[in-house]
């Protein structure tokens, strides 16, 4: 198993050992360059910037979807993203543990999705959990998502909220943390 694999079966791994030095620094540093390129892309050039993208996230920007520069995603290749996502500017991504994000989503701007964390007692051992965000969800802004947790199908995060819990489908939740404010009628 790689680095990736090991982290995403739940294994805690010192980031001083040197299969992650080699294999999770190796993904960064490309990560880093294209993220710079991009974000360095005379926002006009919406077709450059699709295709960076491209090479960024292994094609999956295509059908709708599309990021806005700047962001910053540090592990691409723990990253899916389904047809017509749109992040809007600021989205911060770390993915070592895993994000899944499906169709329809929206991210508001200064977006971040951690899906790692330190062990307390060793704060070089890291922990992953991954992160889902189910179809049609809506993030509003800055809103920080934490390892482990699942964005239901349909569901609103409210600008500013910390979400430490799974959110259901068709709910709006809100706050620090957040929490469930109201079930949205299904159509």
């Amino acid at each position: 198993m790689n680095i990736f694999e090991r982290l995403h079966n739940g294994e805690a791994i010192d980031i001083r050992d040197e299969e992650y030095q080699k294999q999770a620094h190796g993904e960064m540093k490309k990560c880093r360059h294209l993220c710079w390129q991009i974000n360095s892309t005379d926002p006009s050039d919406t077709q450059k910037i699709i295709a960076l993208e491209n090479e960024l996230l292994n094609g999956q920007i295509k059908d709708g979807s599309f990021f806005t520069p700047p962001f910053q995603v540090d592990l691409a290749n723990c990253l899916r993203v389904g047809k017509n996502v749109f992040a809007n500017h600021g989205l911060t991504v770390m993915s070592l543990g895993g994000i899944t994000i499906e169709d329809g989503v929206m991210l508001g701007p200064e977006v971040g999705l951690f899906t790692v964390n330190h062990e307390p007692n060793n704060i070089r051992v890291l922990k992953t959990k991954p992160i889902h965000i189910k179809k049609n969800a809506w993030i509003g802004a800055r809103v920080n998502i934490l390892p482990g947790v699942t964005i239901g199908e349909n569901a609103i995060v409210g600008t500013g909220s910390i979400v430490t819990k799974d959110v259901p489908d068709n709910t709006v939740v809100v706050g620090n943390p957040a929490r469930i404010v109201k079930t949205i009628a299904k159509k």
